[in-house]
């Protein structure tokens, strides 16, 4: 994304005043659109996607993974000294809202973003190395039960010092838990919150809503595991991990609801109602603009997120809770819209409709929900007055 300068497009917010940005991807950042687009609708079309959530406890095909990670893909956000791209957020939404544009299964958001991320923020060099290479898959362990923040919500104590550390709580939405070679726990110590490396986790596959992304239960019970990261209090890690994480699940919302948008327009200008298109209803049409609204807004607020993450804005936490919250807001609204552009139809199990609503509504309660954000929001924008 370039960033341009042109003194008109400066904002001027209760946040301060923003530096002007021009939104627009850079040709090598179209070019990766075009080739991850591509690469889904040949190798993860529609039938793919139901196969693995209907029927495969993995998630995805691995001849599939190991094509993505033959592209280099899974080293996106992993730094080129370490084997990977070196690349940044904005080109991670990229990506982001084609995978979520196809609802693609698999760990790519628990390895390739969630786990990568947690393991460059607390310099985990030898796990950034094999995530790059595919020779190992991670993920995250943090969201606890409960509201509100996802890093102040963790209770897993962690007990005992070096090898002999053991972990004791309970991870009920672990993303692909099961499959992963290792996971990064988010856990208590007298210190503060920490961070622990478990290989092989005791994890549980469980059902969710979104039956396109699989999940896992972790019950931690004198856990044996390693401490990672820096000394001391790793809070503000967590934080920004979860921050730039939550941008890239917010893109991935915005192609959630692009794929969504487009299956009730194509729907509504084949289907005729009284001898004409049901795009032709004035209702229909009502609802079709709303629709193209919420996207748009919703992109503008990601890109801008992505952007104030990669350059450390002064804004950054209230751009990305505000981007989080309305690719949220936008996500649920599109989805269900397009249930109700089908009519019946979009209650059937046959119908698409249903899958991109499960996507959404999940999407939304991960890494903080939609209501907490906007309590963010309003805290930093109180305390700046």
């Amino acid at each position: 994304m370039r960033c341009g300068a042109a003194p008109d497009l400066t904002l001027a917010s209760g946040f301060g005043t923003v530096r002007p940005v021009d939104f627009t991807f850079s040709p090598e950042q179209e070019a990766l659109r075009a080739a991850v687009r591509a690469f889904l609708e040949a190798e993860a079309p529609r039938e793919y996607v139901r196969r693995m959530a209907e029927h495969d406890e993995a998630g995805i095909d691995p001849s599939v993974w190991s094509r993505i990670v033959d592209l280099g893909w899974t080293g996106l956000l992993v730094p080129e000294e370490h084997g990977g791209l070196g690349l940044g957020i904005v080109d991670a939404v990229v990506v982001q809202e084609e995978m979520g544009r196809a609802t693609f299964p698999g760990p790519w958001f628990s390895s390739a973003v969630l786990a990568t991320l947690a393991a460059r923020a607390l310099g985990l060099a030898e796990q950034l190395g094999a995530l790059a290479s595919g020779a190992q898959r991670g993920t995250v362990a943090l969201e606890e039960p409960g509201r509100g923040d996802p890093v102040e919500r963790v209770r897993t104590r962690a007990s005992g010092r070096g090898s002999r550390t053991r972990l004791d709580g309970v991870k009920p939405m672990v993303p692909d838990g099961h499959t992963a070679d290792f996971v990064l726990v988010a856990a208590r110590t007298r210190e503060g919150l920490q961070t622990f490396l478990v290989e092989h986790p005791p994890a549980v596959p469980v059902a969710t809503l979104d039956i396109t992304r699989k999940f896992a239960r972790i019950e931690l019970d004198g856990t044996p595991a390693v401490p990672v990261g820096p000394p001391g209090d790793h809070t503000a890690l967590w934080r920004r991990v979860v921050d730039d994480a939550a941008v890239l699940l917010a893109a991935e919302l915005i192609g959630v609801s692009e794929a969504a948008n487009r299956l009730a327009l194509d729907y509504a200008q084949a289907r005729e109602v009284f001898g004409k298109p049901l795009s032709k209803f004035q209702v229909t049409r009502h609802k079709a603009v709303d629709m193209l609204r919420d996207i748009e807004l919703a992109r503008v607020g990601v890109h801008y997120a992505a952007w104030a993450c990669d350059t450390d804005a002064p804004d950054r936490e209230s751009a990305v809770a505000m981007a989080k919250a309305h690719a949220a807001e936008a996500a649920n609204h599109v989805t269900a819209e397009c249930i109700q552009i089908h009519g019946g139809v979009g209650y059937t199990w046959d119908c698409d409709a249903h899958l991109y609503l499960r996507r959404a509504k999940v999407d939304d309660l991960l890494l903080g929900d939609q209501g907490w954000q906007r309590t963010r929001v309003a805290d930093l924008y109180f305390a700046g007055l």
